[in-house]
């Protein structure tokens, strides 16, 4: 059973998050559902989720959620006024889960999500966070396309975990996909502060602090050690 050893050699903790958000910009909108787990090791190896949330976010005042937003999130202007909070609430919450550290920040496509987050945190000060961006690992394991729903057939995790577009829901199948590809092999750790790009489209966002940016393509197979994105960047 995976342990996370490359990872929890290094951190105290793994804050596995995400985000639903009521569009793309991150600078014009904002996250509506951030879900997060704090996931630390026992003193006899084994995991534990030692904090966890899944937080409803208030719109401002007189805002709207775009129709395609509701459609694919189920998330609606009602569910937010009755049981969303404030976005202060949330950062609070948030907080809690990422004391005490050094923590490792886990995400699907996490530059989306880390842009977001970011804007939420603005003001804030969260400590050192590190980035682990699963999708980079993921173009170095298996064929395109490389969504979180892909990962969880491709591990056959389908009957433990489901891809929702609920934020706590895709958290808790990315926990459980992080685990299979540490089983897979032992190089999670080579990924932190990676983020791929696809160089068709260039980084999207503005990029995060401490984190290296590299070209990545899609590759038809498992890719070799020697030929995965950190081994090639660091032979240059």
């Amino acid at each position: 059973m995976s342990n996370l050893a490359s990872l929890f050699d290094r951190y105290k903790a793994l804050v596995i998050f995400d985000t639903e958000t009521s569009g793309l910009n991150p600078e014009d909108d904002q996250i509506i559902e951030l879900a997060a787990l704090r996931v630390e090791r026992t003193a006899a190896g084994a995991l534990r989720i030692a904090g966890k949330m899944d937080t409803f976010i208030k719109l401002p005042e007189g805002e709207q959620l775009p129709e395609n937003i509701v459609t694919l999130t189920g998330i609606t202007d009602r569910l937010l006024e009755t049981e969303g909070v404030q976005s202060g609430t949330a950062v609070s919450r948030f907080l809690k889960l990422v004391k005490p550290g050094p923590v490792l920040m886990v995400a699907h496509n996490a530059q989306f999500d880390a842009c977001f987050l970011r804007e939420l945190l603005r003001g804030f000060k969260p400590g050192r966070l590190d980035w682990l961006d699963s999708l980079t690992v993921y173009k170095d394991r298996r064929p395109y396309p490389h969504k979180l729903a892909n990962a969880i057939l491709a591990y056959e995790l389908e009957d433990k975990v489901q891809n929702s577009h609920r934020a706590i829901d895709d958290v808790l199948a990315l926990f459980e996909v992080l685990k299979a590809m540490d089983e897979e092999r032992d190089d999670l750790g080579s990924y932190v502060n990676l983020f791929g790009y696809n160089p068709k489209y260039g980084v999207s966002g503005r990029r995060i602090t401490g984190v290296r940016y590299e070209p990545q393509g899609f590759n038809k197979s498992i890719t070799r050690p020697e030929q995965t994105l950190p081994a090639r960047m660091s032979r240059r």
